[in-house]
């Protein structure tokens, strides 16, 4: 199910939803830096990148894209910010790991710059889900949760980290306390900042007759 594209807004959505995928990459890169456990995903993507011999962020752009053939199959709406997500933050991430250092043996600013990592992605996942152009392959899959079980956006997108971060550790992904921390804090971002931006991912204007 494809969202309508609003050419009236095309060009300011577009520059919106690039600062909310720059933002995911900056939180990615954090978490991965902060070396106490990454983020969930980020867990089973370098566990499977090393397992298959790629880099990490081409793993990303593949396993997105199998995420997305499972959220096509909830009959969940996507859109162009969908493809976009695919392929941007890929590019965001490796910018940001190129600039961002790898800290250890400072546990406050390793805890800082996780928090920092959990706050910032609540925040780009309602930045670039309220441009309504089509949510990533990820945070569709928690809105497509969301959607056909009633379960709350924060226990839907809980469930989902700790089923990624089981499968990851499983497969010798590099999961740590931190890993935990961040399955269990996402959700609570994520519905924090969406309550704060006014973020309603399935409102009435879906159905609206598509634009031309």
């Amino acid at each position: 199910m494809l969202k309508p594209i609003r050419w009236s807004t095309f060009v300011r959505d577009f520059f919106v939803i690039q600062i909310g995928f720059a933002l995911y990459g900056v939180s990615i890169s954090l978490s991965l830096q902060a070396n106490l456990g990454t983020s969930t995903w980020s867990v089973l993507e370098k566990a499977l990148a090393d397992i298959i011999g790629i880099t990490f962020g081409r793993m990303t752009i593949i396993m997105a894209f199998f995420v997305l053939m499972f959220v096509l199959l909830l009959k969940e709406k996507v859109g162009w910010g969908t493809l976009g997500n695919m392929l941007s933050i890929g590019l965001w991430l490796d910018l940001f790991l190129s600039v961002i250092p790898s800290v250890e043996n400072n546990l406050l600013l390793q805890i800082m710059m996780l928090l920092s990592a959990i706050l910032i992605q609540g925040i780009a996942s309602a930045i670039y889900i309220g441009v309504n152009a089509g949510a990533g392959p990820r945070d569709s899959l928690m809105l497509a949760i969301h959607r056909t079980t009633k379960l709350s956006l924060r226990m839907a997108r809980t469930s989902i980290e700790i089923v990624v971060f089981t499968v990851g550790w499983l497969l010798g992904g590099p999961a740590g306390i931190g890993t935990l921390i961040f399955a269990i804090l996402i959700g609570p971002a994520v519905q924090w900042a969406f309550k704060i931006f006014n973020v309603k991912p399935h409102k009435e204007e879906d159905k609206l007759v598509p634009e031309l």
